[in-house]
């Protein structure tokens, strides 16, 4: 009896330690969570190595955002919501139950709630709050906040609504502990990731504003809303400014997550609708300190102006070592042109990374060719073994090549490459029903033209189009360029208000429940998904759905690698690039930490500004504050 007992505590072990857990851990308490292996905190973790536990609070720091904003409502479609604001997560303003952590992936901290635990089947997950966790107006954050933070949020977000789909409700325990039920057993990832739900002041939001109107969770408002994280809104002008002021009595200041972070007193955001006018800014100093740059040739020639030269501006390069985002044209299938496989294989037939990446990156960006770049969940060479296994049940469902052929990518590489590939785009277009009269590419039976609009929002967008676009034109397609507002951008994007964009996709170390607001045939009807291309395929569905439920890492491997492999193979977009760097120019006023997370780059919460170099920089340029 022993001995059978011994046998089954060790088989039990082993499945756990291969979905990532320890047998110990079953429905026990644990603070730090974790979806692959252990943290390297484990359960001491005093603060992130990198910071500087004594790092000085104070100063300011501005930023520019493009654009305008009109809402301190992120939670719902309608809107521009104000920086500070995520329409996932708490930003600025909002702490959510646990915190994901800044340098491993698929790890997160205790935050509102100090532990949490969850029965061996997956059928729910207990959080227990920490009861030092209060509203800015020195409420306690209680159980019922929770409850009615996932109910309005599962209600009205399309990204909280399908990330909790298998999460049925959320009950009352006690005064300190809510446990969530699930739908379904066994999603591995599901107990864990309830972590990032976003808590929300319900008896700020059930109550009435300043003129007795009663506030509206739903609709968008520009009335400062309570929060509970460590910044608070100070002022704003609408579509203009909005400047947030550190807590100085902030309950959290003191938890591991946050010992050496956020540390500016004042965080300034202001507004400017086109980039030259944001590089202008940055240049001049005192509205801009922290400029992110994406563009390869304004990084490789642009930053030579005065201030770099006398060593006031720093230009650094932080490498990551995160999974890279899966950059492309979202090609929308809710656009009956872009329907056809053969019409989606001839468009990406016709982009030339190569030569844009020597002409006009400099050679700094890598060719993107899989959903999920720089993990060992992408795909590679032929499907086998378990992947095989899985995709053999959809066979007839499948592009035949998907099982004969390893997916490559059309490199322009030689002079005659591009004969070559636009010839291979005109016979595609051709099996598609569509041909070249008169140099225009019409439908052979309508005569109709093949003319798309790519939508963007800024001179980068050009950048990216514009090679693409003449290429097109050369085998007769009609595209054109549409540069619009910030405000008008968003909110074309929310409704799928597009032939084509340019977006990106980030995915995680540990895919999960969020694959269905990428890729599910309900996300592809609901506005505000970030299913962009509008795929509906029952193989997808149901591949994200075998990915949710994985039973072990193992298993989530070989099925995320069939995923990629089908959205690969049926040309969903034209993957463009990546580079596995972060580049940052920044007026030299911080402190830095000697290292930075590689998993992120860089975290810019764990600055500091140093008062003397503030003022320098102030009254040499005249432009700080």
């Amino acid at each position: 009896m022993n001995v059978g007992r011994t046998l089954l505590e060790s088989m039990l072990a082993a499945a756990l330690l291969a979905a990532g857990l320890h047998a110990t851990q079953a429905d026990e308490w644990r603070t730090t969570s974790s979806l692959i292996g252990v943290s390297k905190y484990g359960d001491n973790f005093q603060h992130y190595d990198y910071v500087n536990p004594a790092a000085p609070k104070g100063g300011t720091y501005n930023s520019v955002v493009q654009g305008t904003f009109d809402s301190f409502n992120p939670y719902i479609v309608q809107g521009a919501p104000a920086a500070g604001f995520l329409p996932f997560g708490g930003g600025l303003l909002y702490d959510t139950l646990m915190d994901q952590a800044t340098d491993e992936g698929s790890v997160s901290h205790p935050l509102i709630a100090d532990a949490y635990k969850y029965p061996g089947d997956y059928s729910s997950a207990t959080y227990r709050l920490d009861p030092r966790a209060k509203w800015h107006d020195g409420q306690p954050i209680t159980v019922d906040d929770v409850i009615w933070s996932f109910q309005v949020l599962k209600a009205n977000s399309p990204m909280y609504s399908r990330y909790f789909e298998n999460v049925t409700e959320a009950v009352a325990i006690s005064d300190r502990e809510v446990e969530f039920h699930f739908s379904q057993k066994g999603n591995r990832e599901l107990p864990k990731i309830l972590g990032d739900l976003v808590v929300l002041p319900k008896h700020w939001w059930e109550g009435t504003d300043a003129n007795g109107r009663k506030r509206d969770i739903t609709r968008g408002t520009l009335e400062p809303p309570l929060g509970s994280a460590a910044y608070k809104i100070a002022s704003f002008k609408p579509g203009s400014e909005i400047v947030w002021q550190r807590v100085p009595d902030y309950w959290a200041a003191k938890l591991p997550v946050k010992i050496g972070r956020e540390n500016f007193d004042t965080q300034r955001f202001t507004y400017i609708l086109d980039d030259n006018a944001a590089w202008q800014a940055f240049k001049k100093g005192g509205l801009d300190d922290i400029k992110p740059e994406n563009s390869s040739k304004k990084w490789a020639t642009f930053y030579d102006f005065p201030a770099i030269k006398a060593g006031d501006v720093i230009k650094q390069e932080f490498k990551t070592s995160s999974p890279e985002p899966m950059q492309a044209f979202m090609l929308n299938q809710r656009r009956p042109l872009f329907q056809d496989r053969l019409v989606r294989e001839a468009l990406t037939s016709a982009y030339d990374f190569e030569t844009m990446n020597r002409t006009l990156f400099f050679g700094f960006n890598t060719r993107t060719s899989s959903y999920f770049q720089g993990t060992e969940l992408a795909s590679s060479g032929l499907p086998k073994g378990k992947e095989l296994e899985i995709l053999e049940k959809y066979r007839d469902k499948l592009p035949p090549e998907l099982f004969t052929q390893e997916f490559k990518l059309p490199v322009y590489d030689t002079p005659q490459a591009e004969r070559k590939y636009l010839r291979q785009a005109v016979d595609l277009f051709a099996k598609a029903g569509w041909v070249i009269k008169g140099g225009k590419m019409v439908n052979a039976k309508t005569g109709a033209p093949f003319k798309f609009e790519i939508i963007g929002s800024s001179e980068t967008d050009q950048v990216l189009s514009g090679t693409y676009i003449a290429n097109l034109r050369k085998i007769g397609v009609d595209v054109t360029l549409r540069i619009v507002d910030q405000s008008q951008y968003i909110n074309r994007v929310n409704n799928f208000d597009y032939d084509v964009i340019t977006n990106m996709l980030q995915q995680s170390d540990s895919p999960g429940n969020e694959q269905r607001d990428f890729w599910s045939s309900k996300a592809a009807d609901t506005p505000g998904s970030r299913n962009y291309s509008g795929i509906k395929d029952p193989v997808v569905d149901a591949l994200v759905d075998r990915i949710i439920f994985a039973t072990d890492r193992d298993d989530l491997v070989a099925v995320t690698h069939a995923l990629d492999r089908v959205l690969l193979w049926n040309y969903y977009v034209v993957p463009q690039y990546y580079r596995a760097v972060v580049w940052l120019a920044y007026w030299n006023k911080f402190g830095i930490p000697d290292k930075q997370p590689s998993y992120r780059g860089a975290d810019i919460d764990s600055w500091w500004i140093e008062p003397e170099k503030e003022k320098a920089l102030a009254a040499k340029y005249k432009g700080g504050d």
